[in-house]
Parts: C-alpha cells; sequence; structure tokens
C-alpha cells in the first residue's frame, strides 16, 4: 500500500527567522494522524534566515540527522563539536542521555535550507555521539545512496536504530530500484522537483508512505532529489 501526504498538508510556522514545515507533529502542529511512521519521528524543512538561528537547546534519546540543501549550518555542542555542515554533507547526533547544542546560519544574503530529521533509537541512555560525512553529488545522481544505516561505513553514518536512510538525484532517463521487507515500513521524502514512486507522482515537498511492499521504484525525475527511508514497522 502506498499513500501519499501532499507537501501543502504540512505542519506550518514561520517565525520571520524561521520558516519551518512539518511532516509529523511538531511542536505547536499536532494531529493525531501523523505522528511519525515506523520508527521515524519527525522531518522538518527548516529556513533559516540570514544571521540567526536556534540558540542552545537540549535533546535525549533521539537519533538526530542534518541534511543540508543550501547555505550552512554552524553547528556546536556540549561535546565540544563546532562544526560547519555545508549542502552535500550530513550530519547525525545521538542525543542519548543529553546533549546541548545550537544551529546558526551565519551567512550574509543567503537562507540555510536544511531538513532536520528524528529518528527513536533501539536502546535509550547511550553516551551522546556525533558523526559527519561528506556525500559528493555524484554518488547520488541516478541512484540512491546510503547515507545513514545501523552499521554506518566509509560515507555513511552511523544510526542506532532499526532504520536506513538513502539519498539520490534523479532527471530524465535516470531510474532506481530498492527492495523492501514488505514487513516492514518506507518512507519516500521528495526534497525538490517531480518524481514517480511507483509510478505514482510527486512533487517538491510530497511524500510516500509505504508498507506491505516489496520494492520501491523511482524514475520519471525532473530535477529530483529525494530520501527514502527503510523503517522498523
Amino acid at each position: 500500500m502506498l499513500t501519499i501526504r501532499k507537501s501543502q498538508d504540512r505542519g506550518h510556522a514561520d517565525h520571520g527567522w524561521l520558516n519551518s514545515y512539518h511532516s509529523f507533529s511538531f511542536a505547536g502542529y499536532y494531529d493525531p494522524r501523523h505522528m511519525g511512521w515506523g520508527n521515524l519521528r519527525v522531518i522538518n524543512e527548516d529556513r533559516i534566515a540570514p544571521g540567526t538561528g536556534f540558540g542552545t537547546h537540549g535533546h535525549r534519546d533521539m537519533e538526530i540527522i542534518s541534511y543540508v540543501l543550501s547555505g550552512e549550518l554552524a553547528h556546536q555542542d556540549s561535546m565540544g563539536n563546532v562544526k560547519g555542515i555545508p549542502p552535500g554533507d550530513v550530519q547525525r547526533m545521538s542525543a542519548g542521555t543529553g546533549v546541548m547544542h545550537s544551529e546558526f546560519n551565519h551567512a550574509q544574503g543567503q537562507a540555510t535550507h536544511f531538513l532536520q530529521i528524528w529518528i527513536e533509537p533501539d536502546v535509550r541512555g547511550m553516551e551522546p555521539s556525533y558523526e559527519q560525512v561528506s556525500v559528493p553529488e555524484a554518488d547520488k545522481r541516478g541512484r540512491l545512496r546510503l547515507v545513514a544505516s545501523p552499521t554506518g561505513g566509509p560515507g555513511v553514518v552511523r544510526i542506532h536504530a532499526d532504520a536506513s536512510l538513502h539519498a539520490g538525484l534523479f532527471d530524465g532517463a535516470e531510474c532506481a530500484t530498492l527492495a523492501l521487507d514488505p514487513r516492514r515500513k518506507a518512507y519516500v521524502h521528495l526534497v525538490r522537483g517531480a518524481l514517480q514512486v511507483n509510478g505514482t507522482p510527486l512533487e517538491g515537498g510530497d511524500a510516500a508512505l509505504l508498507e506491505g511492499e516489496a520494492q520501491i521504484r523511482l524514475d520519471g525525475g525532473r530535477d529530483a532529489e529525494v530520501l527514502v527511508f527503510d523503517l522498523a514497522p
């Protein structure tokens, strides 16, 4: 079964310095029909105005992935990490027993556009940890490139959760397939452009929720960037 969640049906909050779309219930947006999908809990599409950002705040027991689309995200945390996250990088922060961090856009005249993703961990009370990898655009062109998994590896961040994340870029005749265990769930988030998922068209910001499916096929792309999650039931 494949269900479409349209971009315009997401929650939306415009704070001036932050323009955010929520795929699932978050902060002031609450919808009991959209509390998450499997162990995927949050996908926020955020645009941070120049010279602003999230002040120091805390997290516990959550796997947090940042996927930067444009601009640059400045990250600082209580583990001692001070990092810049440019487009193409994938950041993973395991909050575990607790971590404090801040995220800012220090660029002048350019918004930072990124996805903030939360996945529920398998184990609570872990030691907090941090990881960041760079994924070249060529690695995602016309294919699904693994960027996060429980085992990690070169160019793949390790998440402490029964989930994996692939990223891809598709245009024209480019296509890819991903085998699924029908007992699990999958989630396809189209970041931009247009793309077909198992023959169903998506536009930028749309998502496809899948269960009981044995495969995802992506084709018919027009300047498409997509994230594909394989998730615990």
